[in-house]
C-alpha cells in the first residue's frame, strides 16, 4: 500500500514517527506532507511545503494521485489544500482515516466532528484513551517512540551526577499540564530538601529537549487523566514518570499491553504529588528502580511494532 500523510503541523512528532516506523518494518511505503510548524520544536520532515521552491508540487501531486490511503492527522481534510492543490480532486477512490490529537478546536467543536465523520462512514484514530469517551467510531492508536534510537536510551539514576536532584517537565503548553502545581509542589520541597532541583523545557528543539530531560532523575507530565509523549519519551530513558493517569486510561494501557504492573508514579491531586516526590527524592533505590521498570515497560510493551499493529490492523479493515 502506499500512505500518505497530511497534516498542517507535525502533532508531536507523531505523524513523522509513524511514517518512519512504517517505512521501517512494513512492505508498505509512507510519505508524509506538513504545511506548517509550531513551538519550533523541529521535528524530521519528509515534504515540508514551505521548503517547496519555484512553485514545483509535481511530488506532491503524484503522491495524491498515488496514494492508497490519506491519512488525516489534527484537522486536516479532503477540503484543506496543498500549495495549489486542492486535496479533495484526488480522494476518489481512496480510501480516508481522520488522526485526532486533542486539538482544542475539535475537542469544543466534537459533535459536529462526529456528524461529519458518521455522514461520511469515516473511521476515526485517538491518540490518548481519553478521547475514546467522545469521539464516535474511534480506536485508539498509541503513540510511539523509537527507543532503540541513541537520543531514546537510558542514562540510569547510577551513571547521573548524585546532587542535585533535578526534576523536570516539558509542557507544551504550561497552562494545560500543571505547571503551576508543580512549581508550588516544587517550591514545599526545595524548602525541605538542600539540592534539589527543578526545570521547565519549553520551546525548544525536540532533541535539545530530550538531551536534557535525560539527564534528569525524575520527570513529571501532568496530571489531567491521559498521559503525554513526554511520559513515554521518559519511560524509555528509564526515567521515574509522574502523571496522573485515572481509572479509565488506566484500563486502556492494560488491555493494549497484556501486564496488570504500570510503571507511572500516580498523582491526581497537588498532595499526591508531594507525597510521589517526596519518596522519589528520598528513597534513591525506589528512585532506582523505578526507572529501571520504566524502561523495561517500554522494551517489552510498548515497541513501535507494537504500536503499528494496531494501526495496520486498521488501516486493513478500512
Amino acid at each position: 500500500m502506499n500512505i500518505l500523510m497530511i497534516t498542517a503541523n507535525d502533532p508531536a512528532g507523531m505523524a513523522i514517527a509513524f511514517t518512519n516506523a512504517i517505512n521501517r518494518y512494513t512492505e508498505h511505503r509512507c510519505r508524509l506532507i506538513t504545511t506548517a510548524e509550531k513551538y519550533g520544536f523541529g521535528y524530521e520532515t519528509d515534504i515540508h511545503l514551505p521548503d517547496i521552491h519555484d512553485d514545483d508540487f509535481a511530488e506532491v501531486e503524484h503522491l495524491l494521485k498515488n496514494a492508497d490511503i490519506i491519512h488525516f492527522h489534527v484537522l486536516t481534510d479532503e477540503n484543506s489544500h496543498l500549495g495549489p492543490l486542492v486535496i479533495r480532486d484526488y480522494t476518489k477512490g481512496k480510501k480516508i482515516i481522520h488522526h485526532h490529537h486533542g486539538h482544542p478546536d475539535y475537542l469544543i467543536n466534537i459533535d459536529a466532528y462526529n456528524e461529519k465523520y458518521r455522514r461520511l462512514g469515516r473511521r476515526v484514530i485517538v491518540s490518548t484513551p481519553d478521547l475514546l469517551q467522545i469521539a464516535e467510531n474511534a480506536i485508539w492508536i498509541p503513540n510511539l517512540v523509537p527507543i532503540n534510537d541513541v537520543h531514546y536510551l537510558p542514562r540510569y539514576d547510577d551513571t547521573l551526577p548524585a546532587e542535585p536532584t533535578l526534576i523536570c517537565q516539558a509542557p507544551t503548553r504550561k497552562y494545560d499540564k500543571h505547571t503551576n502545581v508543580f512549581a508550588k509542589v516544587m517550591k514545599k520541597l526545595q524548602a525541605e530538601h538542600s539540592n534539589l532541583e527543578s526545570v521547565i523545557f519549553e520551546r525548544m528543539p525536540h532533541i535539545e529537549c530530550l538531551k536534557r530531560k535525560r539527564a534528569c532523575h525524575i520527570v513529571f507530565d501532568h496530571m489531567r487523566g491521559w498521559f503525554g509523549i513526554s511520559s513515554l519519551e521518559s519511560l524509555s530513558q528509564g526515567k521515574p514518570v509522574i502523571a496522573g493517569l485515572d481509572d479509565w486510561n488506566i484500563k486502556c494501557i492494560k488491555e493494549f499491553t497484556g501486564v496488570d504492573q504500570l510503571p507511572w508514579q500516580v498523582a491526581r491531586d497537588r498532595d499526591d504529588l508531594l507525597n510521589v516526590l517526596q519518596r522519589l527524592i528520598t528513597d534513591r533505590d525506589f528512585r532506582k528502580a523505578a526507572g529501571r521498570q520504566s524502561r523495561q515497560f517500554m522494551e517489552q510493551c510498548w515497541t513501535e511494532q507494537q504500536a503499528l499493529n494496531v494501526l495496520l490492523n486498521v488501516y486493513g479493515n478500512l
